[in-house]
């Protein structure tokens, strides 16, 4: 079952259950995914739709601090439960030490001297790692690794 129809059959069940939460959050996933199918005149796989919840996630991590800044955090814990229902579907995060392997591999690989090698670096490490790490702690591990 791919990514796209578990998430078809999870909002099934949400509606069945009348679990309003999820349905509505998952419903946001679903128009999202439609949304760039439509844009891009495609059907997404699941890279394409863990590539969509990660935008989201983002999204919403950004909506989180904006909500705490203004002391709303009613509106912070909404954000923070539709986060959690959305990183269900990401696949399982990598350990820091395994990140660092790939990072150490692909600095190896591209034959990176320094910061200037960053995108480079960056474009081996992506596709190892998009949905099972956070992309910006990898950023840091990079420029880190190529700094020093």
């Amino acid at each position: 079952m791919t990514l796209r129809d578990r998430v078809n059959e999870d909002v099934k069940v949400a509606m069945k259950a009348r679990e309003a939460e999820r349905l509505g959050t998952l419903r946001l996933l679903t128009a999202a995914m439609k949304q760039r199918e439509v844009d891009e005149r495609i059907t997404l796989d699941d890279a394409g739709v863990i590539a969509v919840i990660e935008k989201m996630l983002k999204q919403r991590k950004d909506s989180v601090e904006q909500y705490e800044k203004a002391g709303r955090q009613e509106l912070a814990d909404a954000e923070k439960r539709e986060m959690a229902i959305l990183s269900a579907y990401l696949p399982q995060q990598l350990a820091e030490a395994e990140i660092a392997a790939i990072v150490a591999e692909a600095v190896a690989a591209t034959g990176a001297k320094g910061p200037a090698d960053m995108g480079k670096v960056m474009g081996v490490v992506k596709p190892k790692l998009a949905g099972r790490a956070d992309m910006g702690r990898v950023s840091a591990l990079v420029k880190a690794k190529l700094a020093g």
